[in-house]
């Protein structure tokens, strides 16, 4: 129970810690020194840095599996497999006038003997000779308009007019495409939550560190009839500073990193490895949604700070009542 004294009195403590009282020479509650602050601000940083670095790879990630998703879409694939007794070159052929009479075509084309054997070079080796082995041809067929291109349509007009011949519209593939961004959306998020809640117990620790050192003064102005949400008031100011300082400089450690990893795979083109990562991921620079939510994520993380210290504080206080 708090102890009844006069309002005079009551003005007269808050008056002498004030949350002013730094700038007019008096003691805060919550004086700098009595927080590890340097330390805290660092393990700030560093949530709020692994958090935002994941933002930025998921989101590369995933602008890179749209972009496939939406290649692969623009195209679909005739197979004609060689039978017996049926001139393959032929097939082809018709297989190519046939899917530029769909709507929504732009293109068809047959792949030769020589595109052919380059794109089975990885698997079969240099100079194969592909008269000898019952290999199919492809036709690819670029689509302009999806919403006037029917794939169902054609694969039956396909199935009965070439022989031999059958269509792939990449259907599979878009949807372990989408499956798999969704997977890393999923994970980015599990991953951030964890460093959330990493962050939340230091912050916890680090505020019932800093009443741990100035118990003596909360516990004389909580009996004298401060207000608990007066002295919360105190710690939630501090620390949302701590969380401001913590999560800007994170932030901005995070987008120098993914700044630099751009550059550095940008200046490697030609070398090994780096044909590969642009085939997969494009231009690696972060798109504008990615900066947008590192800064929510620095707001986020400075007002987590300041709302995490103030319960802490509050459910101290409602102990000693």
């Amino acid at each position: 129970m708090k102890m009844a004294v006069p309002k005079r009195t009551r003005i007269a403590i808050k008056a002498k810690v004030r949350p002013n009282s730094e700038a007019d020479g008096a003691s805060p509650i919550v004086p700098p020194q009595a927080i590890a602050g340097r330390t805290l601000v660092l393990v700030i940083a560093i949530m709020t840095f692994l958090a935002g670095f994941t933002i930025a790879v998921v989101s590369v990630i995933d602008r890179a599996a749209n972009a496939w998703a939406s290649d692969i879409g623009r195209e679909v694939t005739i197979e004609v497999r060689p039978l017996d007794g049926v001139a393959i070159s032929g097939e082809v052929e018709k297989a190519v006038a046939l899917a530029q009479e769909f709507p929504g075509v732009g293109s068809a084309h047959g792949l030769s003997d020589a595109e052919t054997q380059r794109l089975l070079e990885p698997w079969l080796g240099p100079g194969t000779d592909l008269s000898a082995l019952p290999v199919p041809r492809l036709v690819v067929v670029s689509i302009d308009d999806a919403t006037a291109f029917d794939a169902k349509a054609l694969a039956d007009a396909v199935s009965r007019q070439i022989r031999g011949g059958s269509v792939d519209d990449h259907a599979l593939w878009i949807d372990r495409l989408s499956a798999m961004a969704s997977s890393m959306v999923f994970a980015g998020i599990g991953l951030m939550m964890l460093m959330l809640v990493a962050l939340v117990l230091s912050v916890v620790f680090a505020t019932r560190a800093a009443m741990a050192g100035n118990r003596d003064v909360i516990e004389v102005l909580h009996f004298c009839g401060a207000e608990d949400r007066f002295i919360a008031g105190q710690f939630q100011r501090r620390f949302l500073l701590f969380g401001v300082e913590g999560g800007a400089i994170g932030g901005a450690l995070a987008l120098l990193a993914m700044a630099i990893t751009a550059w550095v795979i940008g200046g490697s083109t030609g070398r090994p490895g780096a044909d590969q990562l642009e085939a997969l991921f494009g231009r690696f620079e972060l798109p504008g949604t990615a900066y947008g939510l590192v800064l929510a994520l620095v707001v986020a993380v400075a007002l987590l700070t300041a709302l995490t210290s103030r319960l802490a504080v509050q459910r101290s206080l409602s102990a000693l009542d």
